[in-house]
């Protein structure tokens, strides 16, 4: 039996799918993470054979002397994370045990988007025209070298947090100003296109399950608005000539980083002319509940699926792809507390045949940080197999859906 050394296996929720998911293959799952055991998600709870709390994951040498004690009565056959801030943790712990998996040196690309580009630069591969800097004045040499628009973001991140697009001179000294806190940027061209994801599940160095998504409006216009309802459309065809070139490149992506088993996430641009550029690579799932909306398109459970890759070398589930499927996130209008919702008895009876997920904040539940978590104030998965279709129907829950707060 494989016994797993699983990081933060309560939080973020979802990680509590992957540990219940590694159970379900047949691993002996040991946790570790910030939460007391009580506190866990019961997925998460349930599946573990031994958890081990520490004060802080981010007190390395306090984890480290953790993982010392836990290897002298138990043996660990493999470390896993999926959550973004401890990966290049996991990677030190595989290196002083000598466990198998990414080493930090193959982690730090992964972390560091300056890292990745250069690597990827180096591989041939297309991505925005970038650099990276600690300084303002760096930041105006890299603005006066690459052109205007640009985009400047955090070197370590997820999502679209402290990120801006700047068109003038003023907008980057306001951008500047707003990253103030953030001890190293990137300065990088802004690429004016549709923006994709292309996720992979990998064991072996070979690509097991994949997918594209594409963003309705595109992540960064999304989190700037309030009244926009981003959509998330996870496709069903992945075989044709438009994605192609995307599908491709993240193939070599991967190749080009050593990156051999496990989730990865990727985001990636196509321009009107058809020219397809690298955004950027995490080797983790995506977040903002994505995993579910690829169930959904497959049917199958894909939490459990990672977990037999990591574990097993493969997935035994059929993964036919039958739907399109989009999740739709709303933001209610008006502060405070959700007095109720417009719309949603008229979409049902439209569309209810197609609804798989409707998880809104009940009346009375405080508003959620809209800036803070893509989900906001709830969301609605979708599905249709025919793709213009699965668009109307997420549009119109986008336009017509209102959640009220007061």
């Amino acid at each position: 039996m494989t016994t797993v050394l699983m990081i933060s296996p309560g939080y973020p929720a979802e990680m509590a799918l992957f540990t219940r998911g590694l159970a379900s293959v047949g691993a002996r799952v040991i946790g570790l993470g910030d939460q007391q055991r009580a506190d866990l998600p019961p997925a998460a709870r349930d599946a573990l054979t031994h958890y081990q709390q520490v004060r802080s994951l981010a007190d390395t040498g306090e984890v480290l002397a953790a993982v010392a004690d836990l290897l002298r009565v138990a043996g660990i056959d493999q470390v896993e994370c999926l959550w973004e801030p401890y990966m290049l943790l996991a990677a030190e712990i595989r290196e002083r045990a000598g466990l198998p998996g990414m080493t930090v040196e193959q982690t730090a690309p992964f972390r560091d988007k300056e890292l990745m580009k250069r690597a990827l630069d180096a591989a041939g591969i297309r991505t925005p025209h970038h650099a990276s800097t600690t300084t303002v004045a760096g930041a105006w040499e890299a603005a006066e070298r690459i052109g205007f628009p640009l985009i400047v973001k955090p070197i370590a991140g997820a999502g679209s947090a402290d990120t801006y697009r700047v068109d003038d001179a003023a907008e980057l000294d306001a951008a500047l100003q707003a990253v103030c806190h953030v001890p190293r940027i990137s300065v990088e061209e802004f690429v004016d296109a549709e923006e994709f994801t292309y996720d992979t599940i990998c064991a072996g160095g070979r690509i097991l399950f994949d997918n594209i998504c594409l963003y309705r409006p595109r992540p960064l216009p999304a989190r700037q608005h309030e009244w926009i309802s981003p959509i998330t459309m996870a496709l069903r065809d992945l075989d044709v000539d438009y994605l192609a070139g995307g599908r491709a490149m993240g193939a070599a992506v991967l190749d080009a980083l050593g990156f051999t088993d496990g989730f990865t996430h990727m985001e990636w641009y196509r321009k009107p002319d058809g020219e397809v550029v690298f955004g950027e690579i995490g080797a983790r799932p995506p977040g903002a509940r994505t995993v579910d909306l690829m169930n959904y398109v497959v049917d199958a459970d894909l939490f459990a699926g990672w977990a037999e890759a990591v574990v097993h070398g493969r997935i035994s589930a059929p993964l036919d792809r039958k739907y399109n499927a989009a999740s739709i996130f709303k933001r209610a209008h008006g502060s405070g507390r959700i007095t109720g919702t417009t719309g949603l008895d008229s979409l049902m009876q439209r569309y209810g045949d197609h609804v798989v997920t409707l998880d809104l904040l009940p009346v009375g539940a405080h508003r959620r940080d809209w800036r803070a978590t893509l989900i906001s104030d709830g969301m609605i998965v979708v599905r249709h197999p025919v793709l213009s279709s699965a668009l109307e129907i997420a549009d119109a829950f986008a336009a017509e859906l209102q959640l009220h707060a007061e």
